[in-house]
């Protein structure tokens, strides 16, 4: 049977037919859009039935955040939040704390229950907000109980006594590892990969992942999502990451479809050790495909360090303190792996955070491109905190894509104008607006935990750059909001290589819609992020929202 769901108005992000008052669905798939009188050839033909449930709403393509880590919400959802920023969930709200003395004061009340067993496990912490993070500073808070404190970015940790001896972590099996100080309890980057290994047990623990990954699917469905990507699978234990989704999302409850990408150098010891085996194990992985959860050609590189944690790569003049950024991956160790998944055809998907890591990433684009030229490459570079003009213009001409995180404007650019990069830098952290004035297909996301999960807040901050001072950074690099929609709608369809099923509403398409209760392209700009999310339809089905 046809179902007809009318609207007040369906935004349908289809340029020959931007507008419409009603949706026809059969079978999970949009037969026609547009009105009631136009539907008439369907509907003189076949059964019917017409739903006014949405008729004083407006009805958008389901929404997608094409970068998102389910993994990692599921290890840190069931921790303690201690965050600058007030967070938003379906079952509360976490306060923001904005200074050294608060946060040790909300540890300090919180550490009598712990999270992990009889770990605490703490996330949230920045150093601009919060003060330098070390072992001594949590022994001063408690010392003989275990306490992690991660990091904000969540690429680096601090433990105190207590945690580093009930993990059986001593300096002497740390040795001269690589990003780790012992003396300050600190892991970061490679570092922290250790620190994750004698997490694992709790962290991953069957019951308390489960939590996580069950708190990620109301997360998802509270934000309006019916599309996400898991932009690096494998990043904790390849196995159990994925059995549990499959478990808990390969389900007709679940409202949403997970895109499965690879994270290629985690893979590489499970492979055998070289570049080459870990494409064949990565290019082996569709066989694990379901309904919802699908790996594709496509895989998960990294350039350079955190963009929260300031470890970005910086070209001339760099950090306003000296210090440099890290490599995740060294020049000649990017060059190397990217050229192994170019000449294999795949699509690329590249963290890059400074504008150092991005011409790394640029760089060796132009180098394959030359080596072995491809059209509609997909090669995306993901975050894209710091770029120049000249960056974005070469990009555009390479057909790279960017899916930006656009959210660093609003919690970063005043702390990083004053105290990290200076005030031109900081301010036009996210080039969005350029990009799109390049011809450049971009997208938002997430990154979540690194912003909240809900695309109209992304939408928001990329129309107006407006930080958590109130003050507007860098006009010139703002989209409209038909650019903001594009970009959590069909754009980011575009980067996820979808856009011939989701991403608009038109006949032929799957049936993933997003009801909101005001118009985001007529609505005060200012007033997007408010724009209530009432409903989602997975392909015909619908979800209802209670966002009370």
């Amino acid at each position: 049977m046809i179902r007809v769901y009318t609207a007040k108005s369906v935004i349908t992000m289809n340029a020959s037919m931007p507008r419409a008052q009603a949706v026809a669905i059969r079978d999970g798939i949009i037969l026609e859009t547009g009105t009631l009188e136009s539907m008439q050839p369907w509907l003189s033909k076949f059964e019917y039935e017409i739903d006014d449930q949405f008729k004083e709403s407006i009805i958008v393509p389901g929404l997608i955040d094409p970068h998102l880590h389910p993994s990692m919400a599921a290890v840190l959802l069931p921790t303690h939040f201690i965050t600058a920023m007030e967070w938003k969930f379906p079952w509360g709200t976490t306060p923001a704390t904005t200074s050294a003395e608060k946060f040790d004061e909300r540890l300090a009340e919180a550490i009598s229950k712990p999270t992990h067993k009889d770990l605490f496990i703490t996330w949230g912490h920045h150093d601009l907000w919060h003060g330098a993070m070390s072992r001594e500073r949590i022994n001063s808070i408690e010392k003989k109980k275990p306490i992690v404190v991660w990091n904000r970015s969540f690429h680096e940790l601090c433990m105190n006594d207590g945690a580093l001896e009930y993990l059986g972590i001593n300096e002497s099996e740390v040795g001269n590892a690589s990003q780790i100080d012992f003396e300050k309890g600190r892991f970061f980057e490679l570092g922290l990969g250790y620190a994750i290994q004698k997490l694992n047990p709790f962290i991953l623990d069957p019951e308390i992942f489960k939590e996580g990954l069950l708190k990620l699917k109301d997360v998802v469905h509270f934000g309006g999502q019916t599309t996400i990507a898991d932009m690096a699978v494998g990043l904790f234990d390849f196995d159990n990451e994925l059995n549990m989704q499959k478990l808990l999302y390969e389900n007709e409850e679940t409202p949403f479809r997970v895109e499965l990408i690879a994270h290629a150098t985690a893979l590489i010891g499970r492979a055998g050790g070289t570049n080459e085996k870990t494409e064949q194990l990565i290019s082996s992985l569709e066989k694990h495909n379901s309904h919802r959860l699908n790996f594709r050609k496509r895989v998960k590189l990294f350039t350079d360090g955190a963009f929260f944690a300031q470890a970005a790569q910086l070209l001339e003049p760099g950090y306003i303190d000296g210090h440099q950024g890290e490599w995740l991956s060294t020049p000649q160790q990017f060059e190397d792996i990217a050229r192994t998944y170019w000449n294999k055809d795949y699509a690329i998907h590249v963290h890059v955070t400074g504008d150092l890591g991005l011409e790394l990433a640029i760089d060796t684009l132009e180098k394959l491109q030359s080596e072995k030229p491809r059209f509609n490459h997909g090669f995306t570079l993901e975050h894209f905190g710091f770029s120049t003009p000249e960056q974005i213009h070469r990009l555009a001409k390479l057909g790279a894509n960017v899916s930006a995180n656009a959210y660093y404007v609003h919690e970063l650019s005043d702390l990083y104008s004053n105290h990290t990069v200076g005030f031109e830098r900081a301010s036009s952290m996210a080039r969005v607006g350029s990009c799109f004035r390049e011809g450049v297909t971009t997208s938002l996301h997430s990154d979540f935990t690194m912003a909240p999960a809900q695309p109209l807040m992304s939408m928001w901050v990329a129309v107006n750059r407006i930080n958590e001072k109130g003050d507007t950074m860098c006009a010139e690099e703002r989209l409209t909001p038909q650019q903001g929609l594009e970009a959590i709608t069909i754009n980011a369809a575009r980067v996820l290589g979808m856009d011939h099923e989701i991403g608009s509403i038109r006949a032929g398409k799957k049936a993933d819609l997003t009801v909101l209760s005001e118009d985001p392209l007529k609505i005060n700009p200012i007033d997007i992020k408010d724009i209530e999310v009432q409903a989602t339809l997975f392909e015909g089905k619908v979800f209802n929202i209670d966002q009370k």
